[in-house]
This record gives C-alpha cells, structure tokens and sequence, in this order.
C-alpha cells in the first residue's frame, strides 16, 4: 500500500464526499461548516495524497474523475464499516443503537413513520432519516448507495436488486364529493375517460402504474392535467380540477373525513406491493438488518397498522 494514502484523514474523506454529493465546492461548504477556501484546501491534500486530480471543470459543471469514482467507493466502505462498529459496540452493550437512512417513493411518506414507529417500540435509541423522492430519484439514489434501504413498487428487473413485498399498495379513483360519477352505484373506467385526470409528473411510480394500467385496459382520458406532487393531486381533485388515480393510503383521511369520495370502479383497485428494497452484495449495517428482519417477521403487525390507512367504506350512491 501506498504511504501516502495512510496519511489521509476521516475529515479529509468527509469534505470529499460531500463535494461529491453536492458537485459544489461552495455547497460542500455548507454542509460541513466550513468556509470555501478549506474545502478546497482539504482537497488540494488529498489529491496530492492520492496523486491524481479528483476532479474536473467542464463548463460550470464539476465531474468525478475515474480516482475519486475509485475514492469514492473505498470511503464508502470505510465509514459503512465504522458505522458497523458504532452499531456492535452499542449491541453489545446491550442496546441496538444508530440511525437508520430510509429512502421511499413518495405515495409511501404517510405510512412509513408509523412502520418506524412500530420498529421503534422495539429499539427506541435507533434514529430515523427519511428522504422523500419520486420513483425516478429512488433509482438513482439505489445505484449511489445513498441509502442504508429504500421503499418502493415496481421494483425494476434490470438492477441487481434484493428485495422483499410486505404490502399491498391498492391504487383507487377518487373525486370530490359532488361529482356526478358519486351518484353512481358502479363504474368502469370507460365512465372515466370524458373527465380530466390529474397526473403526476414524470418519474412518478404511480403515475408508471397507472400508465401501464391505462394500456392494458385500452383506457385513454380526453385531458390529463400534470402536477407536481401527490399532495397537489390531492388538492386539485378536491377543487375539482378533475379526478385521480391515487394510492388508498394517501388518501385515508380525505376519505374518512369526505373531503374525497373512492369511485365503485369495477376494474380498481389496481395492486401493487410495497417492497422493502436494497442493492444485491450490499453489506446492511446492524440497524437495516434489524428493519429488515422486522418487516419480514412482523407481518401481522404490519397488516393491522396498515388498516389506519385503508379508507373508508366506499359509500352508497345518493340518489340522483
């Protein structure tokens, strides 16, 4: 080995990574406190460590050379290492301790601090960090390992993935409670078509469900209208900028409250399953294996905490 790379420092590591993460120096800056001329300084000396630049300027735009791709993987080894160490020394003390970093789609944000609150019962000193993103962002955040697990559905076939279905996601249409479909005692999704439909954006596992759905049914909606979030959806239907297809769990408190009606289509829900999902080889700390373990063993417990978000009966047509 090298002398020169005995000499580099976790702090050193620490700046790299986060000029990486953040493609900015001034960015990097931020993140650890520090002014833009150290940054560049605990660079600059680990470059010399190395022995190659670490990065280029094309453009206004900073690239990874092939060193800080190769840098980059060790550091990540390191401290997922050390973070393994902190998470046995803690076990055997004997207490499960550290912080779990969970990635999830976004339709999955309302039931996921309730599935950690759960676990939490179980080993209260874990701490939690939860990123919220679309299906499109958990993919690449997957090929970054930025993430100890991620939740998701339509877990894609051409990654090497490990993955385990622990709930059925039931995707429903909904409109506002005075919408002429309401009075309806049954639908199909032809009854759907002359109305607008309020997507999300591109990128969006719901939306890719739905798209696909859409397809097999040879459904096609007249106006379909993009927002930005599942949130917005939820609002605009609400507004009656038109109708949705959304997850039942997003939707579990508009329903109970009638903010939002589930329309009796024939052919819905449309299923699909939450998956608990990380990168095949990779090496868990003992917080994911412990979530992990949980979700896989604790079925029933996990079945019934989803009952809080399974809606409201659909309710009977009013007259007309």
């Amino acid at each position: 080995m090298r002398k020169s790379l005995m000499r580099m420092t976790l702090r050193q590591l620490q700046v790299f990574n986060a000029v990486c993460v953040s493609r900015s120096y001034s960015r990097a800056a931020e993140v650890m406190s520090l002014t833009q001329p150290a940054v560049s300084l605990q660079i600059r000396q680990l470059e010399e460590l190395v022995g190659q630049p670490l990065f280029d300027y094309v453009g206004k735009k900073l690239y990874l050379t092939d060193a800080a791709d190769a840098l980059r993987r060790a550091s990540g080894d390191i401290f997922d290492r050390l973070e393994s160490l902190d998470m046995q020394l803690s076990d055997l003390q004997g207490s499960l301790q550290g912080q779990l970093s969970l990635a999830v789609e976004s339709s999955a944000k309302y039931f996921t601090p309730h599935l950690f609150a759960a676990f939490r019962r179980q080993y209260p000193d874990v701490g939690f960090q939860l990123t919220v993103v679309n299906r499109a962002q958990v993919i690449k955040r997957l090929s970054d390992n930025r993430d100890d697990l991620v939740i998701m559905s339509l877990v894609p076939d051409d990654m090497a993935l490990e993955f385990f279905p622990f709930l059925n996601n039931p995707i429903v249409a909904v409109a506002p409670p005075e919408h002429p479909l309401c009075r309806a005692a049954t639908l199909s999704m032809q009854d759907l078509e002359r109305y607008a439909l309020l997507v999300r954006e591109a990128g969006s596992g719901t939306r890719k469900a739905c798209e696909e759905f859409f397809q097999h049914k040879r459904v096609h909606f007249a106006q379909t209208v993009e927002v930005a979030s599942l949130d917005a959806q939820k609002e605009g239907v609400a507004a009656g900028l038109g109708l949705a297809l959304l997850p039942r769990h997003a939707v579990s408190l508009e329903l109970a409250t009638g903010v939002l009606r589930e329309l009796p289509v024939e052919e819905l829900p449309l299923y699909r399953s939450w998956c608990v999902v990380h990168a095949r080889g990779k090496r868990l700390s003992p917080v994911a294996q412990a979530f992990f373990a949980f979700i896989r063993d604790e079925r029933a417990q996990i079945s019934a905490l989803a009952e809080r978000f399974s809606g409201s009966p659909r309710p009977q047509p009013s007259g007309s």
